[in-house]
This record gives C-alpha cells, structure tokens and sequence, in this order.
C-alpha cells in the first residue's frame, strides 16, 4: 500500500488507449470527499516545461496551495505541443473535477512519456469517467495508480513511512533522464498529518517538500538529462488527527523520497550497478556535492563501474576538474572502504578485496579531499549497453 496508505485518499489506474498495448496508462490520487486539502508541489526547472507542469504550478496558485486531486497520463509527455496540449491538460483537469464534485483548479496533473506529439485525447474523454468510478482505497487500486504511470520502468515504486500516528505515502515513476533538477520523474506524496493553521502551514508544507526532493531526487544522476516534465507533489488530509511537528514530518516525507530516489536508481534503464559517490574533507558541504556530481556523471567512470574496473584515475580527474578546492597531495580514493589512493597516489591494497566489491550490485566510491569538513553524496549507476539499447531510437 503506499498513496491510499494515508487515511482520507482514495487511487485508481486504468487502460484508456494512450499505450497502444493496452497497459495501464491512466492514474488517479485524490482525497475520498472530493474535498480539497492543503498541497505543494515541486516541478522542473527545464524552462521547455510540459503544459502539465505549467497549469499545476498556475492551479497551486489561484488555490493558495490545496487540491483535491492528482491526474496523471503515461505514454504520451504531451510537451512542445503547444496551444493544443495547454488545451488537453486542462479538458483533463475539468473533466477530473467535474466528476469529483471539485473545482477545476483544485485538480493538478502529470504526465510522463514522448516529447513532441500531439496527446491522443479520445482515449482521455472516455478513459477519466472510467478512472473516477475505478477509485477506492484499496491496495489495489493503488498498485494500479502507480503501474498506470510507468514507462521503461520495469517494476512499481511504491512507499509507505509510519510517522508518529500519522502516515506518508508515495508513488512514483522514473528510469531514464534522472538529472536535477530534479530526477526526471512522476512523484505524489500523500499523508494524514494534519497541516495548516497554526501547525505547519501552506508555505511550509511546500518548504518541506523542496527539502525532501533536494536531499533524495536532487542527489541522484543516471544520464545527466533533464526531463520537461519533471513533478513531485504532496497532498495532506489531516486525518489522522495528528500535527506533527515540521521536523517529524520534514523526517517522514524525506524518507518517503530518499526510499523512491533508490529505487529509481536500482530501476535505471540498462544499469548493471547502482553507486554512492560520498565525498568528504570538502571546504563546504555545497562544495562536496558538486565534486561527487562530477564524479557521479562521469561517462568514463560510469563505464569504469560497468566494467567492474577500480580506475581511481578517473575519479581524481573529475574531482580536480570539479570546480572546486582540490590539492592534489591531499586526495584519497576508496572502493568499497578499501584505499586505493592516499595522497594522490596508488597505494598498497587488497586487490582481491576491491574486486569482490566492485562484483557487487551496489558500489561505494568514498573521495576525502582532506581540506575541510564538507560533505555530501550522490547516487548514480554504471552506464552500459542496456541504456544505448534502450534509448538508440526514439523511447
């Protein structure tokens, strides 16, 4: 169970013909009243921005932050398609509030798949009356919200974190152009915690959030790609009666996010491997996470992690290339916690002990820059045939 999780929201997700195959590719969140609730929500910074993220960012507005409903669409990114996909996005957001009993405006929407084609709406206008009757708060229905949003996934990503009495749930999407900001993605957040007012308000709500995503999506590279439609948003009921403090909740909605970011990583399109890059000893922590992003999106390293290949040399390279304070004589590399560079040079190690972790699925690359105390790390994968395959023609 992960979105309907969360007392108060309800989830469906149907085939309505975008997908040719007939796959699910019609999802819905939305409280079970129809009633909206306080919202946030984090988008692309790609300034070429579907017109999903546009009318979302324009309806949190003219609400003060509140929504009662989450529409997405996989199959189509129904982006640089102009007046017509500004137009289809918001049929989809009327036609969604309509049958809820909501205003237009307190409907937000996503979508996620092939840039530059006109989005089939036929399928849409007969697929959302059915998406509406579908929705319940099974745990099925939302297994099928979070199936309805897939692309290259290969498996749901699902999450639900046990706050102090209250809950936060989540689904998301994302395989392939995961580079911030943010990871290239599909996410919704939903929790019971009670919010506004004098606990924790609207703006603080979206404050949260973009902590959230900064700390897990935002620390997270598999191609170095920036999607055009890039969404993260939360909803929050308030049914569980409970008001967390901002930390409680800053604590649960992180790690709803942290646990999605992982497994979008672990899902990435042709990926063999999955690898923390943790730099440490940085003059500052934003200077640390720009030299683990330099190491994370390296081709030649992210091959060298395909290869199972300990090349430190790459790593220094893109450390001393990072921008950043770097002294040579200072530097050591690390696979798996075992030194294979100490002051900038190749060091006695257990090779053997290298190898056996550089076999593994999940590989720990640890830099000390020893000029500070910064740090930060990033996610990222190996890049390997599977990903050329993948993305060689238009997907």
């Amino acid at each position: 169970m992960s979105v309907t999780g969360p007392l108060g929201f309800v989830a469906a997700g149907v085939a309505c013909g975008i997908k040719a195959a007939g796959q699910l590719d019609l999802a819905l969140v939305a409280t079970d009243d129809g009633t909206a609730v306080p919202a946030a929500g984090v988008f692309t910074a790609n300034r070429a921005a579907a017109p999903s993220v546009q009318l979302s960012r324009r309806h949190l507005v003219a609400t003060g932050g509140r929504a009662a409903a989450v529409v997405l669409s996989s199959g189509n990114a129904n982006a640089a398609t102009g007046a017509r996909g500004m137009h289809d996005v918001e049929a989809m957001c009327a036609a969604t509030a309509a049958g809820l009993g909501a205003m237009t405006e307190e409907v937000l929407v996503a979508q996620t798949g092939l840039i530059g084609i006109p989005l089939p709406v036929g399928p849409l206008g007969s697929g959302i009356p059915v998406l509406l009757d579908a929705r319940s708060g099974s745990r099925q229905a939302a297994a099928d919200a979070a199936t309805a949003i897939m692309t290259t996934d290969t498996v749901r990503k699902e999450v639900l974190v046990e706050g102090e009495g209250f809950r936060v749930g989540a689904m998301a999407k994302g395989a392939a152009m995961l580079e911030p900001s943010m990871a290239t993605m599909l996410a919704v957040l939903t929790t019971d915690a009670q919010v506004g007012d004098a606990q924790v308000g609207d703006t603080l709500l979206g404050d949260l959030l973009r902590h959230s995503v900064e700390g897990s999506f935002n620390r997270m590279t598999v191609d170095g790609c920036m999607s055009t439609n890039d969404t993260v948003l939360v909803l929050a009921s308030g049914r569980s009666g409970v008001a967390p403090g901002a930390g409680a909740l800053a604590e649960a909605l992180g790690e709803a996010c942290q646990q999605l970011a992982a497994s979008m990583a672990a899902d990435a399109e042709g990926a063999t491997k999955v690898a923390h890059v943790v730099v440490e000893g940085a003059v500052s922590d934003d200077e640390a996470h720009r030299a683990a992003r330099k190491v994370a999106g390296s081709l030649l390293v992210k091959c060298s992690l395909n290869g199972e290949d300990p090349y430190w040399g790459r790593v220094v390279s893109e450390l001393g290339s990072a921008g950043v304070g770097f002294e040579l004589d200072r530097v050591q590399v690390s696979y798996g916690g075992v030194a294979v560079c100490r002051a900038g040079v190749s060091v006695e190690h257990d090779a053997a002990a290298v190898r056996r972790h550089m076999a593994g699925r999940s590989i720990t690359i640890t830099c000390g820059l020893g000029i500070g105390a910064g740090r930060a790390a990033v996610l990222t994968t190996d890049l390997g045939h599977g990903y050329i395959d993948e993305n060689r023609g238009t997907s």
